[in-house]
């Protein structure tokens, strides 16, 4: 998330409380998390094994819980509760309504049909002869493209599925992002795209997406990829132009499959994969997964 205006380390530190390692005047951009942070921006850190991660990271300000070596040209904010502070920089600077306040600030492109049961959150924009069907829910600060179809029930803009054990329970990292879904994109009944925590989720160019998929945070979907039925991808997933995956591909956080790569029913992944077909529970070149069935069945 960028912010409006530029800050400054001090100021970001008046609003945490958080102790400064840096000159006070040093600009702070945005804030982001590791998979998308970018020069200028805070990200977050609050634990041993990922500090090492996050001070090498294109992030230039850390929020961190242990004072540490600053790396050059980089600034610190040391916090007893990175987690809570991130929370507090992000709905300082931005708030999402979640539909309780009517603010709207909509803009519509000429040629769109909105179902009138369709629900439609602040400051939206959806592009020109875009059809969108009855009970679509659309969040604060969503973006939609020309020529996007959005059929029955699907929801864009969701809370990220992210969260930590605090005394017991869970406590939720609040998301700021949005949803941007591009140009000439189909989208299926029963969809549900989260919102980014602090950057976008994105759906590419003349992407197709069928029914009752699930899309977590901050993933990117390419150009022209299809999606099947029932596939569920996690958070901050990027998916490469042209990808196909078929019904019930469930795939883990953070992994990247290469563009022109097709994922077969059922197919688990857990690991970034270059271009190729894939199947299995632990995602295998597809020639292999049968090379080994055949030898299976041999020593029957």
């Amino acid at each position: 998330m960028r912010f409006q205006q530029p800050q400054t380390l001090r100021s970001i530190s008046e609003i945490t409380g958080a102790k400064m390692i840096g000159d006070e005047n040093f600009p702070v951009l945005g804030t982001n998390e590791i998979h998308r942070v970018q020069n200028g921006e805070i990200v977050f850190v609050n634990h041993p094994k990922y500090y090492e991660k996050a001070l090498n990271s294109a992030a230039t300000i850390i929020l961190i819980d242990k004072v540490v070596d600053c790396p050059p040209g980089k600034a610190l904010l040391v916090s007893d509760d990175p987690f809570r502070d991130f929370n507090k920089i992000n709905t300082h600077f931005r708030r999402i309504f979640n539909f309780t306040k009517e603010l709207h600030d909509l803009e519509v492109g000429e040629g769109t049909q909105i179902h009138p049961s369709a629900v439609i959150g602040n400051e939206v924009r959806i592009g020109k002869n875009c059809l969108i069907f009855p009970h679509v829910v659309i969040g604060d600060y969503t973006v939609i493209g020309d020529n996007v179809t959005i059929q029955s029930g699907t929801v864009l803009g969701g809370d990220a599925f992210y969260y930590r054990k605090l005394d017991g329970n869970f406590d939720r990292l609040i998301s700021v992002g949005n949803v941007i879904i591009e140009n000439n994109v189909e989208i299926g009944n029963n969809c549900t795209i989260d919102r980014g925590v602090t950057d976008s989720t994105i759906i590419g160019e003349g992407s197709v997406l069928d029914n009752q998929i699930q899309i977590g945070h901050d993933t990117v979907i390419g150009k022209k990829c299809l999606i099947a039925s029932q596939v569920g991808i996690a958070g901050c997933c990027i998916l490469e132009d042209e990808v196909t995956v078929w019904g019930q591909v469930g795939m883990a956080s953070g992994v990247r499959i290469a563009s022109g790569t097709v994922l077969l029913g059922k197919t688990g992944v857990n690991k970034d994969l270059k271009k190729g077909t894939y199947f299995g529970p632990l995602a295998e070149e597809f020639k292999e997964f049968l090379k080994k069935e055949i030898k299976l069945k041999n020593l029957k």
